[in-house]
């Protein structure tokens, strides 16, 4: 009789534990919810390519959330990433056998311009951080020095792809390119324009 008494306690604390278990499970996700990705949405909408830059970073939602800071963060971080990974797609196309004079010539070029992007991306997330708070003329002077290496970036992207349309290339050599490179170009284009957005924010915030 003990014993059954004890067997019974035990299922009875048990399943009150589970409630309360449960019971907390639900309030954690009612007061700690999905982050949605509206803020991003609408910040995307004042990019030249809102579709691409809505992709890129709705996977960083639970880091951005409403913080204007993160979102150029994440954007400069994603830009870079993509830059590099185009720049290290056309290293392996380099070694590849059979490719014409100027089709080589043409990589070896694009590699140069994308190595001096990843750079100037990489300055200008280094600049970044140096922000900290907004702080009167030395926010101003860092985000100037922002904008300017990641429109540099744009502008070296821009070079290579104008490497490749100025020659007659083959149209699968092109076709294994291009897109990486138009890729890397639009997330940076997007990056700029968020970057541009929060210095406009903060300048309209300063105004007397």
């Amino acid at each position: 009789m003990a014993t059954k008494l004890l067997w019974l306690s035990l299922l009875i604390l048990n399943l009150l534990l589970h409630m309360s278990n449960a019971e907390e499970s639900a309030t954690t996700k009612r007061s700690n919810p999905k982050p949605t990705t509206d803020f991003i949405k609408s910040s995307c909408k004042e990019t030249r390519y809102p579709v691409a830059c809505v992709q890129s970073l709705s996977a960083y939602a639970s880091k951005i959330r409403q913080s204007e800071e993160e979102l150029v963060t994440t954007a400069l971080a994603v830009s870079v990433s993509k830059t590099r990974s185009c720049a290290s797609f056309l290293k392996k196309m380099e070694k590849v056998k059979g490719m014409k004079v100027k089709e080589y010539n043409a990589v070896r070029d694009c590699i140069e311009n994308m190595d001096d992007s990843v750079e100037r991306l990489n300055q200008s997330v280094k600049e970044l951080d140096l922000l900290g708070k907004p702080k009167g003329k030395d926010f101003r002077w860092h985000m100037s020095n922002i904008q300017t290496w990641v429109s540099a970036a744009i502008t070296d992207q821009d070079t290579c792809l104008d490497g490749f349309d100025g020659l007659h290339l083959g149209a699968n050599f092109k076709a294994a390119i291009k897109p990486r490179v138009l890729d890397a170009s639009q997330l940076t284009s997007n990056a700029l324009a968020l970057v541009n957005r929060f210095a406009s924010k903060y300048r309209t915030t300063q105004t007397p």
